[in-house]
């Protein structure tokens, strides 16, 4: 299997399945001498833990990591930095039914055909267990980072849907509700949706936005490693994710030039920005802001219809533990691969400059 690596110069290698022993990983490339607060490491690990609250799944893991190379005395040495993350709460059993049949929607069928074998125990290598391995890294990439902030929070989850511009939230609630939004009134109407989608055995997806804010000018590259397009692969790589779009995005297409400019101030910086803060693919230091669209987890606790590997057509219902939406929960994932793109493009630069 290919394509288990994220990353040009700081480099992300991750190993393990949700079943398995542990999952783990390799940082490559990350600069020595940074100091780490490893609690605050961890603290970005209980954000994406299951279990955390009655709106997620309920598999109870303390996801405790444990690095075993690349730090000395609180700081990164410039080495492998190597980490594991150890199972303890699986459940295996609950997944029995479907070792001969494909669950829709689900990479069992894709897996089979691609690899000839699957670990059909939570999906193996296509769980999204696997992303606690990013949240690390991007942990680390955040205090390589330093004054880079970045916010990320649930903007919809259905059709209940934050109509106020990112500028006007409160992102100190992000942290205090179960959803991960940044408005408490909101907070409260989604919260109470998704417990009713659970209780159909029914899921739903949702909208994460993500704000970028003191990115230096000249991140990116103007031809195929546009920074963009990195953050894009970057997103699009999380599990359920359907689309990205950033600055404007879509809504740009429906406008004229002469209102989606963005008109310069003296300094460089611009009135608005349309652009994301991205212009040629280079960052210009506006905010960087951005919106992924995840589906509804496609593993429901309800009977439906499939197919087995002969073809034959089979019912089945859906068991084991799953988020009724995945958003909350994947809030810190968003901000830990946007760390690691800019990360990348931070050591990118100053190698040009050598």
């Amino acid at each position: 299997m290919a394509g288990n690596s994220f990353g040009t110069l700081f480099k992300l290698t991750t190993f393990g399945e949700s079943h398995g022993r542990a999952l783990g990983g390799i940082i490559d490339g990350c600069p020595s001498g940074i100091a780490l607060d490893l609690e605050a490491i961890q603290r970005e690990m209980d954000r994406r833990k299951p279990g955390q609250s009655a709106i997620v799944t309920q598999r109870k893991e303390p996801d405790s990591v444990e690095f075993y190379s690349g730090i000395f005395e609180g700081k990164t040495t410039g080495t492998p930095i190597g980490f594991a993350i150890h199972n303890t709460n699986q459940k295996s059993k609950d997944y029995g039914h479907i070792k001969d049949s494909y669950r829709p929607s689900h990479a069992d069928y894709v897996y089979d055909q691609k690899y000839g074998f699957r670990d059909y125990r939570g999906g193996g290598r296509s769980s999204a267990r696997e992303t606690a391995c990013r949240v690390v890294a991007g942990a680390i990439a955040k205090q390589f980072l330093k004054d880079v902030s970045i916010t990320a929070y649930v903007s919809s989850v259905g059709d209940l849907k934050l109509d106020k511009p990112y500028q006007e939230l409160d992102f100190d609630q992000i942290e205090k509700n179960p959803v991960r939004t940044a408005d408490a009134d909101m907070a409260i109407k989604m919260e109470e949706y998704i417990k009713q989608i659970r209780k159909e055995g029914d899921t739903v997806g949702g909208i994460i936005t993500c704000v970028i804010q003191n990115v230096p000018v000249g991140l990116g590259e103007p031809v195929f490693d546009k920074l963009h397009a990195e953050l894009g692969k970057a997103m699009l790589s999380i599990n359920a994710v359907k689309g990205f779009e950033y600055g404007s995005g879509f809504a740009g297409s429906e406008m004229k030039g002469s209102d989606h400019n963005d008109q310069f101030n003296q300094d460089g910086s611009t009135k608005t920005n349309f652009s994301g803060g991205i212009q040629g693919g280079i960052s210009n230091g506006m905010d960087i802001y951005f919106n992924i669209a995840f589906k509804p987890v496609a593993t429901l606790i309800q009977a439906y219809e499939t197919i087995d590997k002969e073809g034959n057509k089979v019912k089945t219902q859906g068991k084991g533990r799953h988020d009724p939406c995945v958003v909350p929960r994947a809030v810190p994932i968003v901000e830990a691969m946007a760390a690691l793109v800019l990360a990348d493009f931070v050591l990118l630069n100053r190698t040009i400059k050598l």
